[in-house]
């Protein structure tokens, strides 16, 4: 009988399969991190915020400043993990590691706090979105992300209520003095959006919170505050929060995984070499 030669794959070549998954993932985080950060330093050079630091009233939920980290963090992994596997770089790739690992621990640990400190949270949010409020004129940024949470995502106003916006100088009703139309009211994203509208109002606001107000105020604005919207749509959306933070931590673990095989295949290619 004729000898059949078996060839098997040598177990120190690099998987070029595991080599290009790793690359082609980060490749397209580097370049979203990338955008993400394009994104808030344009944001901050159109407030001129790099010139005037002091403007800045909560850089911690500031927009602008929130896109700069994301950004930053994204690039960076993503640029550690598409190098290092294309230029077979262990280092890269240990850093990569180290820095999905480190994420990992803190994305767990902000979800821990979460629940043991829900009430110093929740204090905090208040807070801030009250900080929002008395700020809205002033930051473009800020202006559209609460017009984003009040009408489009939670369809709500203030922080507990319409009345909130009375920390605000445009819309409290002593502004009526000094001219202000927007006194006793509030933004427009407080309203209701009816099917039938093809231009929104933006005056639908006005002096709805005036005693002499005429109408049904249920039917014109939103009656209830963004906690308390916020609560019923955590409530209602927990097991998808909940699915999301598994599948993350889930792909994290397996870009660990795969980086620390890489590394081992490298590691077992070079010893073989020498």
């Amino acid at each position: 009988m004729p000898n059949i030669r078996k060839y098997r794959r040598d177990t120190t070549e690099v998987s070029c399969c595991l080599k290009y998954v790793i690359f082609g993932v980060n490749v397209l985080f580097w370049f979203i991190g990338l955008i993400i950060l394009a994104i808030g330093i344009w944001a901050w050079t159109e407030k001129d915020t790099f010139s005037n630091l002091s403007r800045l009233t909560n850089i911690a939920l500031d927009p602008a400043f929130i896109f700069i980290c994301g950004g930053t963090i994204t690039f960076i992994i993503g640029f550690t993990g598409c190098v290092g596997a294309l230029r077979e770089n262990t280092c890269l790739l240990a850093c990569y590691a180290v820095f999905l690992a480190l994420l990992l621990l803190a994305e767990m640990t902000a979800g821990i706090l979460f629940f043991v400190f829900k009430d110093w949270i929740k204090t905090q949010a208040t807070t801030g979105f009250q900080s929002f409020i008395t700020h809205y004129r002033e930051d473009p940024d800020q202006q559209n992300l609460i017009d984003w949470i009040q009408e489009e995502w939670l369809q709500c106003c203030g922080v507990e209520g319409p009345r909130d916006w009375d920390r605000n100088a445009y819309f409290n009703c002593s502004s009526g003095v000094v001219g202000s139309r927007e006194a006793c009211g509030v933004p427009f994203s407080c309203c209701r959006t009816k099917p039938q509208d093809i231009i929104r109002n933006k005056q639908c606001g006005y002096d709805v919170r005036k005693p002499t107000y005429n109408f049904d105020i249920a039917k014109i604005i939103y009656d209830k505050g963004c906690l308390e919207a916020a609560e019923e749509w955590f409530d209602h959306n927990l097991l998808v929060v909940a699915t999301s933070a598994v599948c993350t931590a889930f792909a994290q673990i397996l870009g660990i995984c795969f980086a620390q095989n890489l590394r081992a295949d490298i590691f077992a290619q070079k010893s073989k070499w020498h």
